[in-house]
């Protein structure tokens, strides 16, 4: 049976640092959204937020079926705001991957802390991302998204320091 370690939540909301973590601390395989995505920027080019999106959810799409073509009994950490997809389609791309095991972990912090990242980083990121712009909207939507629940969660605010240790022990405790 694979396992699938979401590492979920909102842009800035300190998933890659979690998620790389584990990635390394463990060994498993590690596939971002982000990683995905902007070589598909790069190849079909930057658009707007429709077009953003559409890439999201292709780039999903493309997350899932690597994880089809993974071994039984492998571990995969995912690192992405899976709301860029229903919680329906999500489910189905997790049961078409052959996961029989969900664990989320659940970042998050409130919306002035988002923003405030998210604008810092912004002249970092891939120009096919939102801009600096979408700070205002990233801080309305914290208070109104949630884990997705397909499995077992654990909440991270990623507004205080993060105890990487114990997100390890979770997993371990949730996977036996």
């Amino acid at each position: 049976m694979k396992t699938a370690i979401l590492v979920n939540g909102l842009p800035a909301s300190g998933k890659t640092t979690v998620s790389r973590h584990l990635s390394r601390a463990r060994t498993w395989p590690l596939l971002t959204l982000d990683s995905v995505k902007e070589p598909f920027f790069d190849a079909v080019g930057v658009g707007d937020r429709e077009h953003n999106r559409a890439l999201g959810r292709a780039a999903m799409a493309a997350l899932w079926a690597v994880v089809a073509d993974g071994p039984d009994g492998a571990v995969f950490v995912l690192d992405a705001w899976f709301g860029v997809v229903t919680r329906e389609r999500l489910a189905e791309l997790i049961a078409g991957a052959g996961v029989g095991r969900v664990l989320e972990v659940w970042c998050h912090a409130p919306g002035e802390v988002l923003a405030a990242r998210y604008v810092a980083r912004a002249g970092r990121r891939h120009p096919g991302h939102p801009g600096p712009d979408y700070a205002p909207e990233l801080a309305r939507r914290a208070g109104e998204v949630s884990p997705l629940r397909l499995g077992p969660v654990l909440e991270v605010d990623s507004s205080r320091a993060v105890d990487l240790a114990a997100i390890e022990t979770w997993i371990d405790a949730a996977r036996a």
